[in-house]
Formats: C-alpha cells, sequence, structure tokens
C-alpha cells in the first residue's frame, strides 16, 4: 500500500518558507511570471500564504483576485494554463517570480504578455 503522506499535499505552506516572506497589511505579496525558455515577463497577480501553497503543492500557478476575492488558478476557464517550473522568493521576501510553461496568451486581453503599454523615457545622458 502506498503511503498516503507522498501523495497528499500539505494543509499549510512550509513554516520555513512563510517565515521568509514579507506581506502587505492584508496577507499578499507579488507574483511576478516570466515564460520558461523565452525568459519573457508575462504578468504580475497577487499571491497569499494559501495561493503559494497550492502552487507549489500542484505545480499549477494559483493566484488570489483581489477584485473578486477569491483564489483562481491560471487558465482553468480560459484553458490558458501556467505550468509552474521555478518559484524563488526575493532578497526581502516581499515578490515571488515565478518561471512557467506558458498555454495560450498570458494576459486576459489576450497578448502573450501584460506588458505591452510601451512608455516614453526622456533621456538625460548616462551618468559620470
Amino acid at each position: 500500500m502506498p503511503d498516503i503522506s507522498e501523495s497528499t499535499p500539505p494543509a499549510v505552506l512550509d513554516p520555513a518558507i512563510a517565515a521568509r516572506l514579507s506581506r502587505t497589511p492584508d496577507g499578499l505579496f507579488a507574483a511576478v511570471v516570466r515564460e520558461h525558455g523565452s525568459g519573457d515577463v508575462l504578468m504580475l497577480a497577487w499571491m497569499d500564504d494559501e495561493a503559494l501553497r497550492r502552487t507549489l503543492a500542484t505545480g499549477h500557478a494559483t493566484y488570489w483576485s483581489r477584485s473578486r476575492g477569491e483564489y483562481w488558478v491560471k487558465g482553468e476557464t480560459s484553458g490558458h494554463r501556467q505550468y509552474v517550473k521555478a518559484a524563488a522568493l526575493d532578497c526581502d521576501g516581499d515578490a515571488l517570480l515565478l518561471t512557467v510553461e506558458q498555454v495560450g496568451p498570458a494576459c486576459h486581453t489576450g497578448t502573450h504578455s501584460c506588458f505591452t503599454n510601451d512608455l516614453t523615457i526622456q533621456q538625460q545622458g548616462a551618468p559620470a
């Protein structure tokens, strides 16, 4: 008989990981998502401990929707899934970098990346 503990995801986020997180007052931290292979930055979303636990346990990117007040698995309704290849915390624990295999467009507008609105920068010259 297989050991159930090997196939059952943990019920809570690993305390060692949770201790390294720095959250907003509402318990969230930013998740920057980049595409495996190309390195393209695809999107930014929000997570809490439970969203991160679900992501690490399933390999499917799971986020917290601030507008809807609920968890969502990327691509659950659209089919444009994100399969997580790697996850890393930044140096102060307030942002997570997810590297994903993206199926279809990442942005809800239908574009590959959510970062499509270029801004003009007024060049002042390089610092000496």
